[in-house]
Formats: structure tokens, C-alpha cells, sequence
């Protein structure tokens, strides 16, 4: 199986680890309990039906239930047991030569009710406290490993946007070129999934959408919506048809071994109004300000700040992400394993930028009757500002 599937190698985890342990000690916590996927993947290398439990100072061990040959296969740590049913976690964790917790640390930001009473009755000694952010603030900061992997998914982004030319044709439906576009990116090794932490958020590979339509907005935290399909999944790619003239958003994220690249380029046939043309170079002009300013030190909500008053200088505010009352307040996003990774360059942040943290910036005009311009790129946080990862041509692309 390991021929077919590249691991997490054991010094990655080794060193995940001990971050999370220094951040428990720290906490006086004396272990935590992961169960969320991504945070499996991260800590243990797989995401198989699992509990890890990580003690604030020895081994963890990984107790699966289902599948125990796959995650022994996927994982390279050194205790990983069989675990029936969630009642026996306190046993394997004796059994496994470790002492039960005074004070337990959980996932609180994403565990669901049930089951954190579910696990206070299991760890009926145990107080129960939160480490999401601990596990967040860890993972914010990417690894070389990390680093290379998201490159790969950027380079592949940027192969998925170069394909998008010659399958425009003007008449077809904006879900019929999603199709095609995704089929290109599933050829490339897209995993099919983009996670995301936020309660309730949702993205397939992305948005695609055109004209107008690109300007409504949706319940997703994101400056475009679109019309979606249906109430059902209001947002993305809908029935409209691809027009002349008209602005053609394709806002897509490859995700590639867990690791994800967010990219946002702007299509259309015939060319595009001078109006939109202007629209869509100064938020380039925006991005490149950002890329100078966005400095290990930096305050998050200050980026947001910075461009807020840029886009209020040039009389563009009315549109800048967001067209209405409910305009996203947000730059950027932290960018990795899920879509909303910690930090997020938003009004009040005070989440100081650190090197090898990867963000999204993604600067957009959302302008109502005429439809979406401007840029997404991932970028890592470099001494000299951001270095942008992804790296297709960031002009309108024109199609004849």
C-alpha cells in the first residue's frame, strides 16, 4: 500500500509533536485527544477512524478503529493499538504505560456536543479543556516539508489555469466549464476534497462563475458567492451562460496530499469594459502593496487596514470585497491542510505575521450588473515580505 500513498515522514510528526507537548506543558495540561481529521493527518499521518492521544511528556498513541492495517500502513508512529469502542480509550491509555489525565485537552472549536459528553463521561476525573487554538497556532507556521508539498499544489494550480483557455466556448453554461475545469485539475492528482475548519463551511474545488451573476452574494465567508445550483448549495458555479464581454471568475483551490494552493484569475472573451479593466489592475496594484508590507511582525488586522484605505484613497471602497452591508472584512486567509487556517489578515486581528506562515491574499472588486475582478495568489511570509507561490499570469486573460 505504501508504494501507492506518500507518507508524512517520522521526524515531521516527531517534531508536530513535540510542539503540541511543549504548548500542553506550557498549559499545564497533561494530554490532549485529538479526533478531527485534518488534526489527525497532521499529528498522526492518517486519517483513518482514529483517537490520538498525545500525554504532555511521552510516546503518543494512535487507537483505531477502523482501519488498523491502513493506518499502520499511512502512519509512522510507533504505538498504534486497536480500539473497539471509545470506552476502552482509558485502558489503552494505562495499558500503553501512561497515566490518565487530571486536565484533558479537546478539540472544542469543532467537536460536537455529543460527543464531548460523551468524552466527559469516559474521562469522568478529567476537567476538560480547549487546545484548538494551541493546535492552530502550531500549524500556522509551515515546515520545510509542508512548504514543498503546497508548492507542488500551486504548480499544479497554475497548470489547471492554463487549461482554462481552450475550454471557453461563448454559449455553454457556467457549471458545463466547471466540469471541464475540474476534470482538468482531477487529472492532475486533485484530491477531491478542500477542508475547511469553520462550523458548517462548505467549498468544492471552488467558485466559477461570470457576469453579474459573480456579484451576488452567499452565505460562505468569502467576498464572491455566486448563484450556486440550487438553495440547497448557494454558491459556485450555476446555469448562467458564458458571455461576451463579461468578466469570467475562476476562484479554485488544489488540494494535492492533503496540502492546499488558493488561486483566483480573471477570463473573458472579447475583452472586458475599460471600467473593469482599471477595476481589476488596481487590485493587482493592491496585491503588490501587501507583498511589501506583509512582514514576519506585522499585525494581521493592520494588512486589512492598509488596503481598506488604499481601495478609500482611489474611490473603490463601495466594491472592495463585498458590494453590501455584509462585505467580507477580511484581505486574507491562512492556507494548508484546511482553507481557513490561522491568520487571518482581518479587521481587529492582532495575530502577528511569522516566516513560513503561507496566506491567500485575495484583493477583489464585487461590482453589482457587471460582476467580479481581481486576484487571488498564495503566498509564504518570507523577511522580505511575501513570495508568491502561485504563479500563473495574474492579467485578464483574453479569449478570442
Amino acid at each position: 500500500m505504501l508504494e501507492y500513498f506518500p507518507i508524512t515522514p517520522k521526524a515531521e510528526l516527531d517534531h508536530r509533536i513535540s510542539s503540541l507537548q511543549q504548548h500542553l506543558a506550557r498549559q499545564q495540561i497533561d494530554g490532549a485527544l485529538i479526533l478531527q481529521n485534518t488534526d489527525l493527518f497532521y499529528f498522526a499521518g492518517t486519517t483513518q477512524q482514529a483517537h490520538l492521544y498525545v500525554p504532555a511528556a511521552g510516546r503518543p498513541l494512535l487507537m483505531v478503529r477502523k482501519n488498523l492495517e491502513r493506518a499502520r500502513s499511512e502512519s509512522s508512529l510507533a504505538a498504534i493499538v486497536k480500539l473497539s469502542s471509545p470506552k476502552e480509550l482509558g485502558g489503552l491509555i494505562q495499558d500503553a504505560g501512561l497515566t490518565l489525565p487530571g486536565r484533558l485537552g479537546l478539540e472544542l472549536d469543532v467537536l460536537p456536543a455529543s460527543l464531548y459528553l460523551s468524552y466527559s463521561r469516559i474521562f469522568k476525573n478529567s476537567s476538560l479543556v480547549d487546545i484548538s487554538s494551541s493546535i492552530r497556532l502550531i500549524r500556522s507556521v509551515k515546515s520545510g516539508y509542508e512548504l514543498e508539498c503546497i508548492r507542488r499544489s500551486a504548480a499544479m494550480a497554475a497548470e489547471v489555469a492554463a487549461s482554462v483557455k481552450g475550454l471557453i466556448r461563448e454559449g455553454m453554461t457556467e457549471i458545463e466549464l466547471a466540469g471541464l475545469v475540474e476534470a482538468e485539475a482531477r487529472k492532475r492528482g486533485h484530491q477531491g476534497v478542500v477542508r475547511m475548519r469553520l462550523f458548517g463551511g462548505e467549498l468544492f474545488y471552488g467558485h466559477l462563475m461570470s457576469g453579474p451573476g459573480a456579484a451576488l452574494a452567499s452565505c460562505l465567508a468569502s467576498p464572491t458567492g455566486g448563484a450556486g445550483l440550487s438553495p440547497a448549495v448557494p454558491q459556485g458555479a450555476g446555469l448562467s451562460r458564458i458571455r461576451a464581454n463579461e468578466p469570467i471568475l475562476m476562484d479554485y483551490v488544489f488540494a494535492r496530499n492533503g496540502y492546499l494552493a488558493d488561486q483566483t484569475r480573471i477570463f473573458a472573451l472579447k475583452g472586458l469594459p475599460p471600467e473593469l479593466v482599471s477595476a481589476h489592475q488596481a487590485m493587482l496594484e493592491l496585491q503588490e502593496e501587501l507583498q511589501i508590507r506583509a512582514k514576519p511582525g506585522v499585525r494581521a488586522g493592520w494588512l486589512y487596514d492598509f488596503a481598506l484605505q488604499w481601495t478609500r484613497d482611489r474611490g473603490l471602497a463601495d466594491w472592495f470585497m463585498g458590494a453590501d452591508s455584509e462585505r467580507i472584512r477580511f484581505i486574507g486567509h491562512g492556507i494548508g491542510l484546511e482553507l481557513d487556517e490561522f491568520p487571518f489578515l482581518a479587521e481587529g486581528q492582532d495575530m502577528r505575521l511569522e516566516e513560513n506562515m503561507v496566506i491567500a491574499l485575495e484583493p477583489k472588486l464585487i461590482i453589482p450588473g457587471k460582476g467580479v475582478v481581481g486576484i487571488e495568489d498564495t503566498h509564504l511570509v518570507t523577511t522580505d515580505g511575501l513570495e508568491r507561490l502561485t504563479g500563473f499570469d495574474q492579467q485578464i486573460q483574453l479569449i478570442d
